[in-house]
């Protein structure tokens, strides 16, 4: 580099060169250079965390946080945070399958995902693809190469970068989801089950059900180790938020009838209830006519209450207690780790007792 600095023709090619890394990989914006450094190595326990935008990660539990993946804004400060703590942050990927069977559009994304990466200082990517796929189509071959493809560019473009991928919470196609769960398993680092919304297609009578019913998320599980996927490729997702379902009746079971809202074939869905977060559905429960209840069967919480219009409510949730049973059996079955959808669901700003309970949610990961 000496020698051509003792040229005009060679300073300018330098100067080009310093302008081209600046353009490709960004400005460290870290007061410490080093925390732009890519996170290598792996824990013996991942924790997952997907944020989804503003500026409650300065209060996740850091202690436990190996992962961030970024569904928001990027936030460079979140970055360098994150980096200053060991834990990797990762871009959300997420692409038409039906462009995907395109090689050429495949290696434009590709390339323009590790671009991105690179510029702001990241460490890999989650893929997040939520659409229907039948089995054995140009598709489910194209995005099983998508995963492959994505991962060797990462892993070549970003040394101790880290691939994923979102699969549902059974491989059974859920929601048409004709997925080759193998094959996309074997070609990145680990996938990300997404066990909630397990109610987005109920076939038998349409009543108010738990988002993530504790014998139906464990068999999910058993069904992708009997596929022959290694536990440690898989991670465990949990939802920290609710549903909340207007019931047409409610009997004195507790049993509370929703309206007929189809999905993806199924007569019946959890889109006959809204979404919420925790935090929220915490509120409510201090004010319900039922006080907090459990369904032994589901192994899960529920309350009901009564609206200003005189409908009674049905709220579904998951708290430490259904957490806890289910981060039992990561560690019964050595699954690679948890995490949930998502981070920001909790109450990080309120009194003794909101602090409390969020404080329950991050410990609840944490098998015992």
């Amino acid at each position: 580099m000496k020698g051509l600095l003792n040229s005009r023709g060679g300073a300018c090619l330098f100067m080009a060169f310093l302008l081209h890394l600046r353009l490709c990989c960004g400005t460290c914006p870290c007061e410490d250079p080093s925390l732009c450094n890519p996170i290598s190595g792996t824990r013996d326990f991942e924790v997952f965390v997907f944020q989804v935008g503003g500026e409650s990660w300065k209060f996740y539990d850091w202690s436990q946080v190996t992962t961030v993946a970024t569904f928001g804004k990027y936030d460079p400060e979140l970055m360098c945070y994150a980096h200053s703590r060991g834990s990797r942050i990762v871009l959300k990927g997420d692409v038409s399958v039906k462009e995907i069977v395109d090689p050429a559009f495949r290696a434009a994304w590709i390339d323009q995902k590790v671009q991105l990466a690179k510029k702001q200082y990241m460490d890999g990517i989650n893929i997040d693809i939520e659409q229907m796929v039948a089995k054995s189509s140009a598709e489910y071959y194209a995005l099983t190469a998508l995963v492959k493809e994505t991962t060797e560019a990462f892993h070549r473009e970003i040394p101790g970068s880290q691939v994923t991928f979102d699969v549902a919470w059974s491989p059974k196609c859920i929601d048409r989801r004709c997925y080759n769960y193998t094959g996309i398993a074997d070609s990145c680092d680990f996938v990300f089950v997404m066990s909630y919304d397990e109610q987005s297609q109920v076939w038998t009578d349409c009543i108010a059900r738990a988002n993530a019913p504790y014998n139906q998320t464990l068999t999910g599980y058993d069904n992708y180790i009997h596929m022959g996927i290694n536990p440690k490729k898989l991670v465990m997702g949990v939802p920290w938020y609710g549903y909340d379902y207007s019931c047409l009746s409610l009997s004195k079971a507790h049993v509370c009838s929703i309206k007929e809202v189809s999905f993806r074939g199924a007569p019946c869905s959890d889109a006959a209830g809204r979404q919420f977060p925790y935090k929220v559905i915490m509120n409510w429960a201090n004010i319900s006519m039922s006080g907090i209840l459990w369904d032994e069967e589901q192994k899960a919480p529920y309350f009901e209450y009564l609206d200003p219009h005189g409908t009674i409510h049905q709220v579904w949730y998951d708290n430490p207690r259904s957490i806890s049973l289910k981060a039992a059996y990561v560690k019964e079955r050595g699954l690679r780790g948890i995490g949930m959808w998502n981070g920001d669901c909790l109450n990080y700003t309120g009194g003794s007792v909101a602090q409390q309970q969020t404080k329950a949610m991050w410990e609840a990961l944490r098998p015992q």
